[in-house]
């Protein structure tokens, strides 16, 4: 296993009387038969080191649910996005695509609806104006429907807004970017993460779907009220399975804290390079301020690089009220939340399977009490 090496709280400048204002609020919110979060996981590290994760509450939602597993594995949601990303920027190091190439160049199919203008780039800055969703996303998940008929579907779609004129959240253009992956590797997108990133990481407890992990170690999620009782909802065997690129990674959270340290460490970590420092730089800078079709407005409030978000600060999608502008991550719709932070050297894991739009500010409460720890 490649996890990074343990430490106390002191030993890597972080104050463990404060952190543990976190760790009790998670355990307050986890605690009882009505309790607003199923369970969770806290996870902090800084200069290359962890303090090992904390665990909280159950395994899953239903109020008799047991006690959740220390080996659990997450449900990320998005935060599988920029995972997707790194594999596509692992494509462009090696010279077989381009950010600013049409993307109808590798999928001619893909100009369809007047999208032939719309850059590989834009797929990763969240500019392309794909949908976010299929409008039969929900019929296609009934059906079972396999992860190509939703590549069919996301190739066929009509553009939202031209691209490179505004940014919005698009999940199918992850898709997309999953599959030009595919094309160029010649091989499954949960394949090419495998070989490519987790274990050259020695990663075992990472998968882009949960084929080949312990099931009785998955968490068990909220689910939205459109999948309760059904046989295709985040929880279900068909959905866990699937390995969308956008959100079907599962993950502990020390793996997941490889990866972050990865990032932190400019494409390195513990010996192993997966990124050229330059790679990392340009995921998480503000992609949007040089392109000349989006508002300097939206470009200064809401930035984005490649695959990473960088912290909206002053809106609701802000990740911590003393986090910097510079500080990149993603957040997930089961409750999930990372982010990096270059001028500290410390990033921040917490995983919780409580569906995060019905309170978006508890993952705002925790991140705040983790970075006040942070001296």
């Amino acid at each position: 296993m490649g996890h990074l090496k343990y430490a106390k709280p002191k030993e890597i400048g972080i104050d463990g009387e404060r952190l543990e204002t976190a760790y009790r609020l998670l355990r307050k919110w986890t605690t009882g038969p009505q309790a607003p979060v199923p369970g969770g996981a806290i996870l902090v590290g800084r200069h290359g080191r962890v303090i090992p994760p904390r665990f909280f509450g159950r395994q899953g939602p239903e109020p008799n649910a047991e006690p959740i597993r220390e080996d659990g594995l997450f449900l990320l949601a998005s935060i599988s996005k920029p995972i997707t990303y790194l594999a596509g920027m692992q494509q462009v190091e090696r010279g077989q695509l381009n950010l600013s190439d049409q993307v109808a160049r590798y999928i001619p199919d893909f100009a369809a609806h007047h999208k032939e203008e719309t850059l590989v780039e834009h797929l990763f800055t969240h500019t392309s104006g794909m949908p976010d969703m299929l409008p039969n996303n929900a019929e296609l998940r009934k059906q079972h429907a396999p992860l190509k008929t939703f590549i069919a579907g996301a190739i066929a779609s009509p553009p939202v807004f031209a691209p490179g004129t505004d940014r919005k959240y698009q999940s199918m253009g992850t898709l997309v970017t999953a599959e030009l992956v595919q094309k160029i590797a010649g091989r499954p997108i949960r394949e090419v993460l495998r070989r490519e990133l987790f274990e050259p990481l020695e990663l075992e407890d990472i998968a882009l779907g949960s084929r080949g992990l312990d099931r009785k170690r998955l968490v068990r999620v909220e689910v939205p009220e459109y999948q309760i009782g059904s046989d295709f909802g985040w929880n279900s065997r068909y959905w866990q399975e699937f390995g969308a690129p956008w959100g079907g990674a599962f993950a502990s959270p020390e793996d997941l804290a490889v990866i972050c340290q990865m990032m932190l460490g400019d494409g390195e970590v513990r010996g192993t390079r997966i990124l050229a420092p330059a790679t990392v730089r340009s995921m998480t800078e503000n992609r949007l301020a040089t392109m000349p079709g989006i508002s300097p407005q939206l470009a200064a409030s809401r930035p984005w690089g490649l695959g990473w978000k960088l912290n909206h600060r002053g809106t609701s999608a802000s990740w911590g009220d003393s986090l910097g502008p510079t500080v990149f991550g993603h957040t997930g719709a089961t409750g999930t939340m990372c982010w990096m932070d270059r001028d500290r050297d410390a990033f921040c894991i917490l995983l919780t399977s409580a569906i995060r739009s019905r309170a978006p500010w508890r993952l705002v409460h925790l991140s705040n009490a983790v970075s006040a720890a942070i001296m």
